[in-house]
């Protein structure tokens, strides 16, 4: 009898890749590690929330650390190196026009337009494909984000550039890390990482993979020119949301993984 198998479901593909297979060492070790723990609590979503627990433990002490570095680099001026030439350049580089165009991008990563734009698209999500999904991983992963910006920003209490050198209106936050780039770079990516299940085209994939990409480049480099952050405040974000994205995805990955063990499980024994 051949063995039990099960039809492709939405969300368990990117294009020919099966997100339930893990090619790695390490991937096998975190599916074995992943499905002792499901067997252990008698349930999937509780070891899910387990293993986001440990990974939010993971980022927010990841933060704690990028904050320690950031402190060892500026006690030795080399920050000066980086961020004051990159500041000067952007400054040489504006005119009002261009103030006025980067200013309005810049604000569709605040909390005032993300938020509403953010809804609109998990709501289209939502009509399209009635599934929770996408909530479920916006939720997740913005109140991770949000929590390492907010414990960045009081550990590090970084000074923003000079007022003067910024464009109005003023921020009045610590500078580290920054928000608009941490947050924008893992909304984005969640937006993009549920929309490859669902294209079936490369080129589609390949499109909204450097649209996403674009944005949060841009967005970050945005903070830059407004004189709002300095570049090493974008760069640590941008690492950190990184990070955060991919324990994310992982964690959501096990979870599929284990639904379908036990789907096939399930069926070996009818």
């Amino acid at each position: 009898m051949p063995p039990p198998t099960l039809p492709v479901e939405p969300e368990h593909t990117i294009g020919d890749r099966d997100l339930t297979t893990w090619r790695t060492p390490v991937g096998r070790w975190l599916q074995a590690m992943f499905g002792a723990l499901s067997e252990r609590l008698r349930n999937v979503e509780a070891a899910a929330l387990v293993l986001l627990a440990a990974a939010a433990v993971v980022a927010v002490t990841a933060t704690w650390a990028a904050g320690e570095i950031y402190e060892a680099v500026t006690a030795g001026n080399s920050v000066a190196l980086i961020d004051q030439p990159m500041l000067d350049w952007m400054i040489s580089v504006r005119t009002p026009e261009l103030n006025a165009v980067i200013a309005t991008f810049s604000a569709s990563g605040g909390t005032m337009w993300m938020t509403p734009i953010t809804a609109a698209v998990l709501l289209a999500m939502w009509l399209r494909w009635r599934r929770w999904t996408p909530l479920v991983l916006m939720v997740i992963a913005v109140a991770g984000s949000l929590t390492m910006t907010v414990v960045g920003k009081r550990l590090s209490g970084r000074a923003r550039p000079p007022l003067e050198l910024s464009i109005p209106p003023p921020e009045t936050s610590a500078s580290f890390p920054s928000g608009h780039s941490l947050n924008s770079l893992v909304i984005t990516g969640i937006i993009v990482y549920v929309l490859l299940a669902y294209l079936t085209s490369t080129l589609a994939r390949l499109a909204t993979v450097t649209i996403g990409a674009l944005y949060a480049f841009a967005m970050g480099m945005s903070r830059v020119y407004l004189g709002h952050h300095w570049l090493t405040d974008v760069l640590a974000a941008w690492c950190l949301g990184i990070a955060w994205l991919t324990l994310v995805i992982t964690c959501h990955r096990l979870w599929l993984t284990q639904h379908r063990d036990h789907k096939l499980g399930r069926r070996a024994l009818t």
